[in-house]
Parts: structure tokens; sequence; C-alpha cells
């Protein structure tokens, strides 16, 4: 089963952010998620542009980036300038009047576009959307900071999108509260990748290589 493993780097230790990122590359991460936060949209700042473009530096691994802010279209130029062609750009459909011109700007930017979903928000709010994006991230908790409880109500959601996915030319991913536990349940389903953070992967007293390794060698 070809899943994948994003690590949620607003997690991760920006002490020694450069060992953090080539740790994680040793560890055969798929990609690195990259937070952007405005303090308007969620309640906290988290990651910058700056953190964007160093990160960008350090590997050629893709990057998602997930833009937690008010009325993108007001500043996706500035992060697309960033970031590589086949990169992803999440916007929350909520924070902004017409996201679909949004979403057209990281199409003609050569990006990957994609919608985030706040665990109050329904399918059905986001439905036209699904024929422009290419994948659809599902916040399993109210987004803004790590560590918060799954909220139980967001997998039938998941179920909804799953069965609209291959009409609709799809992928979805899971961010949130990612324990094996989840992985293991809805990897089978059909959910294509998962943002690792402090659930499973960081702050832990092993490496990022054999946490990896354990979570590749799970039966599904």
């Amino acid at each position: 089963m070809d899943v994948e493993y994003n690590a949620s780097m607003m997690c991760a230790d920006y002490g020694s952010l450069k060992n953090e990122v080539m740790a994680l590359e040793a560890a055969d991460i798929d990609s690195f998620h990259i937070d952007i936060m405005d303090g308007r949209f969620v309640p906290n700042f988290a990651m910058s542009l700056n953190d964007l473009e160093c990160i960008g530096r350090l590997t050629k691994k893709p990057m998602d980036v997930h833009l937690m802010v008010e009325h993108p279209n007001n500043t996706v130029d500035l992060f697309l300038r960033g970031m590589r062609k086949g990169d992803t750009v999440y916007i929350h459909p909520e924070a902004e009047y017409h996201p679909s011109t949004t979403l057209q700007k990281i199409i003609d930017a050569g990006m990957i576009p994609g919608i985030a979903i706040n665990p109050g928000t329904s399918v059905e709010l986001v439905y036209e959307m699904l024929r422009i994006v290419k994948k659809v991230l599902i916040m399993s908790v109210n987004p803004g900071n790590a560590g918060q409880m799954y909220l139980p109500y967001v997998g039938k959601k998941v179920t909804k999108l799953l069965a609209l996915k291959d009409e609709m030319d799809f992928e979805v991913y899971w961010d949130g509260a990612c324990g094996a536990e989840k992985i293991k349940e809805f990897a089978p389903k059909g959910v294509r990748g998962f943002i690792l953070g402090t659930t499973l992967l960081f702050g832990k007293d092993r490496s990022y290589k054999e946490i990896m390794e354990d979570i590749r060698n799970m039966r599904f």
C-alpha cells in the first residue's frame, strides 16, 4: 500500500532546523509540511516565509505549504516564489471570498492545488471545489496548535470524501492527532497520506529513522 508520510515542521526543534531536516531526510520522510499561521484565521503564529525558504534550500523533497491565513489570495504569490514546481499549497476555503481564484493562481504557478477542511466545515460546502483541487487535507482537530484531541465526528467526513475521490480526481490526506491507530484504520480505506506531528514523530526519545521504520512496517 502506497502511503505518504509528511513531517509537520511546526513541531520540529528550531534550535537546529538544519539538523532536523537532515535527520528527517535520512529517515525517508516523504515531504515537509509547513504550517503558515497569521494569528487571525487561527489563534496562533507559526512558521514564516523565511522558514519555508530555509527548508526549501535544505531539501529536494516536496513541500506542502498549509496556508492558515485570512484572504490567502493577497499573499499567496509570496509563498509561491519560495517553492518549486510540483510542491503543494493548501488553502482554507472559508478564509477567502473567492477561493477558486486563489486555487487558479496555485495551478498557474505549477503547484499542486489543495484545500484544507476544518472539523466544522462540511463536505457540501466545498463540493464544487473538489473538481479543481488535487488534494484535500482533512483537519481532525481545530487548526492552530499541535497536540490537540481528535474529534471523532471527522471520521464520517473522511468516509464521504473517499466515496468522491475517484470520480472527482483528488487524494485525501489526514492532519491532526495522527497516531498509529488512525493510520491503520484509514489508510486501508483510501487515505493517501498522513501529517506526522507530536503524536507519533516529534518529541520522542527515539530517532526519526527508528520511528519511521516502525511506521512503514505497520500492518494494515
